[in-house]
């Protein structure tokens, strides 16, 4: 199937969410160490709207989890998990948000330049090369491209990286900038924040002290829309708590003990 990968033994009662958008394959570490205790699905994107997103993984959850089902997502894919559970409720018994993007769009004017301020001058200098190259319509392999700016990215969101493979399968920059231009919208106009209202479960966010998403853009709309609604911070983490040297153990800890 080429928009699911299973693992461990059914009944599948968690489903781990991609982000990217457009970067599939990366939550598979976290499904195998998952996997020692539940059936794990790991839904991969495929659709380049956000609706079509949501559909997706309604299709994949109905035919293939034991419903309701616990949803972990991480980055872009925790936002898809929160849409999704605000139009399919039903679906969901509890919600974790992993190392979430912000949910007012007030709070993520600094992400980049965060970023950017973790890198070397010379990679600084690869990133803005980078980055018009990517904008350049004459450039035909703008998925390798996109990939390269996903390397520095991650060592920027990283406070210290284990050594680990790249689980991505394949980086698609066109899904990314369709989805994640519509996903801009509506965080720009609040429509995003209020689907929080829909939300009826326990919901989880995880998220790291080093992570250039500021924690606050999540932790604070959040508890005004959502009534079951923790915020857990994890020190010396970034973006990629599964790879972190210092938070690893007790991201899974925290992750087997929502699962339990």
């Amino acid at each position: 199937m080429n928009n699911l990968r299973v693992y461990g033994k059914a009944p599948y009662r968690v489903a781990v969410i991609h982000g990217g958008p457009g970067a599939p394959g990366e939550m598979a570490p976290v499904a195998r160490e998952l996997s020692e205790m539940r059936g794990v699905l790991e839904p991969l994107q495929t659709m380049t709207t956000v609706e079509g997103q949501v559909e997706e993984l309604a299709t994949v959850l109905n035919e293939h989890g034991d419903l309701p089902v616990t949803l972990v997502g991480h980055s872009w894919g925790a936002m898809l998990s929160y849409i999704f559970t605000a139009h399919h409720p039903a679906l969901v018994k509890k919600l974790v948000l992993v190392s979430s993007g912000p949910y007012e769009a007030r709070y993520a004017a600094g992400i980049m330049e965060t970023r950017l301020g973790r890198l070397t001058e010379e990679e600084r200098a690869s990133f803005d090369e980078l980055s018009k190259a990517l904008d350049d319509p004459a450039n035909s392999d703008k998925d390798a491209i996109f990939a390269q700016l996903g390397e520095l990215t991650s060592k920027a969101d990283a406070y210290e990286s284990l050594p680990h493979e790249n689980d991505t399968i394949e980086c698609d920059v066109a899904l990314f900038q369709s989805v994640w231009q519509e996903a801009e919208e509506l965080r720009r106009s609040g429509r995003m924040l209020e689907l929080g209202r829909d939300i009826r479960c326990p919901v989880v966010a995880i998220h790291g002290d080093y992570d250039p998403h500021p924690a606050e853009g999540i932790a604070t709309p959040l508890a005004r829309v959502i009534s079951d609604f923790r915020f857990i911070l994890l020190e010396r983490c970034g973006h990629h708590p599964w790879y972190e040297r210092y938070a690893r153990e007790s991201f899974y800890a925290m992750l087997r003990q929502e699962l339990a």
